[in-house]
């Protein structure tokens, strides 16, 4: 339930920031952004520290050679779901989607990668002090 919970967190982080439908940070800013400046840079902010939470625990618990494998099993999960017949590229939103929970996926194994670690090996992390 924890890991869940993380990547649902990851997910709503991505798809706060950018997704194919209108309701995103990134067409809120271009569209009306100027005419509210100060709530969006305040919005910019808050996505700006969701952001370095999750990429800093996840660069120190699984790195950026942990980000590029995870990425490249999802890239080879989606290949093979492609070749199978069940994946349809054609579709740009389809694939901005994919795009979407393939990124939320490494930001929230990322983040959860160290409570795996330690439930499977025994094993603490130097940061897991008082547990």
């Amino acid at each position: 339930m924890g890991f869940l919970l993380r990547w649902l967190f990851a997910f709503c982080l991505v798809t706060a920031t950018y997704n194919p439908t209108p309701y995103n940070f990134t067409r809120w800013a271009m569209t009306d952004g100027q005419d509210q400046l100060s709530i969006t840079v305040l919005a910019g902010l808050v996505l700006l520290v969701g952001y370095i939470i999750y990429l800093r625990a996840t660069l120190r618990s699984i790195g950026a050679f942990g980000m590029a494998l995870i990425l490249a099993l999802v890239g080879a999960l989606l290949w093979v779901a492609y070749d199978f017949g069940y994946l349809d590229l054609q579709n740009r939103n389809m694939t901005a989607w994919i795009g979407i929970v393939a990124l939320s996926l490494v930001l929230g194994i990322g983040l959860s990668w160290s409570i795996v670690r330690r439930k499977l090996t025994g094993q603490a992390d130097m940061d897991d002090v008082d547990e």
